[in-house]
């Protein structure tokens, strides 16, 4: 794993991965080097214009790269369903679930979920298990979560899983990355006592540089807020391009274990892709049971193809 960089990714061809997120940093990153191997990549955007501008960059940087822009607005399971209802391929090789919102002000999507919770964890939840049949009918397939170094700040609190007793919008956001590991961590082990070959795994990228730093201040009208996070961007963060080498190692390397946690080598802070530390709550049974049993009432989602025999 030491020096690991995108020019060890295996090649793709014939492959579909998914990658939420797609139209800027980690996820744009994390496509078009799966484009460039040679998969057919779905840019799974909630943005048309954002996400279409992103596919066309895409397309000048590797030219005859397969990369198609679909839909998909993490904050509307409506918007979830659709998409997985209308993906147009027999197979699915790889689902990057990259997209996520950080310490924003209080909010909630369209379906009354907090956000941070409702994009991190439950859209990508809902997406997943609605995608499932197809992961589980490809061989070889991956499910790669990306959480944060920062979910070491906050367990879940199962009791208040939307924030609403009393909210703080960063440890929102490290309760919304502790659901990340813990639905990897809960997922694998279902994957496992079914006998599939699908692998759950998780990643993060450290200190990279994208827009996730600025966008809770700048919605919060904090303009001070977001200058100090573009200032702290600049001095101390890697580049977007190595904060995805995580994400792409989880999702192409061939000794990658279930339910393993990849992040930077140096402090997981930056550097290239190694094992990760996780706080102990992120693997406890009980706690993954919990947060899939809520997620799947919440949600209205039940991963029923884990219960049937292969």
């Amino acid at each position: 794993m030491s020096g690991w960089n995108e020019r060890d990714i295996p090649d793709q061809s014939g492959r579909v991965a998914v990658v939420t997120g797609a139209n800027s940093g980690l996820g744009y990153v994390t496509a078009r080097e799966l484009a460039r191997k040679g998969a057919r990549v779905v840019l799974a955007c909630r943005s048309e214009a954002r996400g279409g501008a992103a596919r066309d960059r895409l397309a000048s940087e590797v030219p005859g790269a397969q990369a198609e822009l679909r839909l998909l607005d993490l904050a509307d399971l409506g918007s979830v369903r659709d998409f997985a209802a209308t993906f147009p391929y027999d197979r699915l090789d790889l689902l990057v679930n990259n997209a996520g919102v950080m310490a924003l002000p209080y909010g909630t999507t369209a379906d009354g979920f907090e956000t941070q919770f409702g994009v991190n964890h439950l859209g990508h939840f809902a997406l997943t298990g609605l995608l499932l049949p197809t992961l589980l009918a490809t061989p070889g397939a991956r499910v790669v979560t990306v959480s944060s170094p920062m979910h070491a700040l906050a367990n879940i609190d199962l009791a208040d899983l939307n924030g609403e007793r009393r909210y703080r919008r960063w440890l929102a956001y490290a309760r919304s990355k502790t659901a990340n590991l813990l639905f990897t961590h809960e997922l694998a082990r279902r994957l496992s006592a079914k006998g599939a070959e699908v692998v759950a795994a998780a990643a993060h990228p450290g200190y990279a540089d994208t827009n996730l730093q600025t966008a809770g201040p700048r919605m919060s009208g904090r303009r001070a807020g977001e200058w100090f996070m573009r200032v702290g961007n600049r001095l101390f963060a890697q580049s977007a391009e190595a904060g995805a080498l995580p994400t792409l190692y989880a999702a192409t390397a061939p000794d990658v274990h279930p339910d393993s946690f990849t992040g930077p080598s140096f402090a997981g802070w930056r550097g290239s892709p190694a094992p990760s530390w996780r706080a102990p709550w992120t693997l406890d049974d009980r706690a993954g049971d919990r947060l899939w049993e809520a997620s799947e009432r919440l949600t209205g989602v039940a991963y029923d193809c884990l219960a049937e025999p292969l």
